[in-house]
């Protein structure tokens, strides 16, 4: 449906990315920008006889935007992709629900659940630049993993403490410290 819209950028020589309904042209400044805007405009509604969403359609700065939950920046003069921050919230949000303490799951499957989501965001992020991201990401996700395999709840004695975190081969030194820690599941994590 949308090809003669591709085919007309393509023809007046606009840079331009669509994803099924989602459009973003680029422009060199706000003034040629809007320019192009009130130009094609006719074109969508005229020719293709779409609607366009004029609360959703607006002309703004790269940085500002986000498309498909990547956000961009400017770095050396070039434009790269970054995981937007609402797509990181969500992300957190849904690996809070994955490992939560109350969903009655087995270690097993919990450990299935994560490595699928962990996976399936990595993989549709991948373009953007992640990396530190990913690598505090991980040292939060890897402390509420600890917290969620304990059971430190039920651990309520000092002496059956110490038995199980010696069954978890934790080192003979923390042991002790950690046995007698009267701090919460998070602390002890």
């Amino acid at each position: 449906m949308l090809n003669e819209l591709d085919w007309e950028f393509q023809r007046r020589d606009h840079r331009f990315v669509r994803y099924a309904d989602d459009c973003m042209i680029f422009c060199k400044s706000k003034r040629s920008a809007e320019r192009t805007f009130t130009n094609i405009l006719p074109f969508i509604e005229g020719k293709l006889f779409l609607k366009v969403n004029q609360e959703k359609t607006e002309v703004i700065l790269l940085t500002k935007t986000t498309f498909l939950g990547y956000g961009f920046y400017r770095y050396k003069g070039k434009c790269r992709f970054r995981a937007h921050p609402k797509s990181v919230a969500k992300m957190k949000e849904n690996l809070r629900k994955l490992t939560s303490r109350s969903n009655g799951w087995s270690n097993e499957f919990r450990a299935m659940k994560l490595a699928q989501f962990i996976r399936g965001w990595v993989n549709y992020f991948k373009l953007a630049d992640i990396k530190t991201l990913l690598t505090k990401t991980d040292e939060w996700l890897r402390r509420r993993i600890r917290a969620t395999y304990w059971n430190w709840k039920q651990w309520k004695k000092v002496k059956t403490r110490y038995k199980m975190l010696k069954q978890l081969n934790v080192p003979e030194q923390n042991i002790h410290q950690m046995a007698n820690r009267r701090k919460g599941i998070w602390r002890s994590a």
